[in-house]
């Protein structure tokens, strides 16, 4: 298994973020990604490739052009202000007000965001930007191969189609799945087995038919992102039927993990698609710090195996993932499970 890597990941290395009240270090870091690249190699689980440049195209047939062109010029008006820090948002739109995009940037922040978690840096966009190429250049493999992995930081799945949060900025795994149908697949389904909804996801395909999204994560009545990720939500219009949800207790461990997995991978069968891409967070670890799943190292070897046994051509997009001494472990552990059942 082939795995797409850039070091220009290390480009976001954000000072603190807002967490219990207080600014702390940022659990998401350049770490996670070294601790996972040191793991592959040490895994041998095959060649490490830099990724192609795609161009900006592959990103705005997922995120609106009014966002990227915000995200591009962000830093430089941030910095035209005198400012130096990290750029966080200070104000979001209420409910029942009717959007409309400010002028400042400090109201665009906001706009363009859903929480005070993705601080935006110098060099935040040309990190993003490597690492949704990373992403797609894994899923080009997939025209010759059966598994690859794009490992991709920061991670993507809260991002929406106009909107950051959540350590997350580009959605990769979307990014890489409607770059899967514009190469040919009629069907693409998306399975993310973060601990956190993928609510950027969710939103991003909530109308569509030819991406079927399942997520198996923590109950949001009691987790973030709390707003999204109830199993009554199906999609809407000709997406309705096509959005499944599996919210699960906090002290979630493998026993109960695996039934849903279980039956997310008979509705991704049963949708019969030409690829699969895997929204891969391992913040599902009993060790992890902002996490309350239960599972074990040798649980995401099993994880791996039930997902290869679909058979299905297959890219792995790097997504959460807090306790960095073992990170690189449970991720890798899901790629040899999987790949022994690529046959």
């Amino acid at each position: 298994m082939k795995t797409v890597y850039s070091e220009d990941h290390r480009l976001h290395h954000a000072s603190a973020e807002l967490n219990d009240g207080e600014m702390m270090p940022c659990f998401e870091k350049p770490a996670r990604a070294d601790q996972v690249l040191a793991e592959v190699e040490r895994a041998e689980l095959g060649p490490i490739i830099p990724p192609d440049d795609h161009g900006e195209a592959p990103i705005r047939r997922v995120h609106t052009d009014q966002y990227i062109d915000f995200f591009q010029s962000a830093w430089s008006r941030w910095a035209d202000l005198g400012r130096s820090n990290d750029m966080l948002p200070l104000a979001w739109p209420p409910r029942r007000v009717q959007p409309r995009c400010p002028q400042d940037i400090d109201g665009q922040l906001g706009y363009f965001s859903f929480d005070a978690g993705a601080p935006i840096t110098a060099t935040t966009w040309q990190a993003v930007y490597s690492g949704a190429q990373v992403a797609l250049s894994a899923a080009a493999l997939l025209q010759h191969e059966r598994q690859a992995f794009a490992l991709c930081r920061p991670p993507g799945h809260h991002a929406g189609a106009d909107y950051m949060g959540g350590y997350c900025y580009l959605n990769n795994a979307a990014i890489a799945a409607q770059s899967l149908l514009d190469q040919g697949a009629r069907r693409v389904a998306l399975l993310d087995v973060d601990y956190h909804h993928g609510n950027g996801t969710q939103d991003i395909f909530w109308t569509r038919p030819d991406v079927l999204v399942a997520s198996i994560h923590a109950d949001p009545r009691v987790e973030y992102p709390f707003f999204a990720g109830h199993a009554d939500e199906r999609g809407v219009g000709t997406g309705e039927g096509f959005n499944h949800n599996y919210p699960l207790p906090p002290g979630t461990a493998w026993a109960a993990w695996s039934q849903a997995l279980q039956d997310a991978l008979r509705v991704v069968a049963g949708y019969a698609p030409d690829a699969l891409v895997i929204s891969l967070g391992v913040d599902t670890f009993s060790g992890d710090p902002i996490s309350q799943f239960r599972l074990q190292g040798d649980d995401y070897l099993r994880m791996g195996e039930q997902i290869g046994a679909l058979r299905l051509p297959t890219l792995f997009v790097m997504e959460g993932g807090y306790a960095v001494a073992e990170i690189g472990l449970n991720a890798v552990n899901v790629l040899r499970g999987a790949a022994t059942q690529k046959g």
